[in-house]
């Protein structure tokens, strides 16, 4: 599969597409819910509202929803989802392989970009709903061909990824873009951002926040 073009002098965020990877199955959350849905606080939006809420307000590009083990209709179980995922920004796409990898919704994520004719995206993951709306703008602006969020120097999420380097991406793996940072170092340039970019992985991690 190849996506490569040359990199552009500067790309405006218009032409960025968001990719919020919702695929995971959660199997780390012990509850009758799926993580995603759970809500962050007893009457606030749930993880994955939050967190798509988020990148629509960053308003750059459309938004790539890639769904795995919860599909479209699953989530539309929430009203509040329904009404956001109903926006024309939204293109909601399925992982039929999402078992085997974050790679593969890597995968579906840029060819669902290609299509909509995305110079980049900037991924984010459902499960981290406090990644700031800043930091989604600050890295989209990134003119490296991989830029990526550092929160008191650590890597996290988001990355953007431009065109040019989306044919260098593993098929398959659970590492997404990190195998291609860790060979590629001279491609990637780091953006302190505000926010914190930590994941709810278990009920205890959710219990954290609700806490805080």
């Amino acid at each position: 599969m190849s996506h490569e073009k040359a990199v552009p002098s500067g790309a405006t965020t218009s032409d960025v597409a968001v990719v919020l990877l919702a695929a995971g199955a959660g199997n780390r959350f012990q509850a009758i819910e799926h993580k995603l849905l759970a809500r962050i606080t007893a009457t606030g939006p749930t993880i994955l509202e939050q967190a798509l809420t988020r990148a629509l307000d960053a308003s750059l590009g459309p938004v790539l929803v890639i769904t795995g083990a919860l599909d479209e209709n699953e989530l539309r179980t929430d009203p509040a989802l329904a009404r956001l995922l109903a926006s024309d920004r939204i293109k909601v796409r399925h992982n039929p392989d999402w078992a085997a990898g974050q790679a593969t919704s890597l995968q579906v994520a840029v060819t669902a970009a290609a299509a909509v004719g995305a110079d980049a995206i900037v991924i984010g993951l459902a499960d981290q709903p406090f990644i700031d709306i800043i930091a989604w703008q600050q890295v989209a602006q990134g003119l490296g061909p991989i830029t990526v969020a550092t929160y008191d120097g650590s890597r996290g999420n988001p990355v953007k990824l431009h065109a040019s380097v989306w044919g260098l991406l593993a098929e398959s793996g659970d590492e997404g873009a990190r195998i291609l940072m860790r060979e590629r170092p001279n491609l990637v340039v780091e953006v302190p951002c505000p926010g914190s970019p930590a994941d709810i992985d278990t009920v205890e991690d959710l219990h954290r926040w609700q806490n805080n």
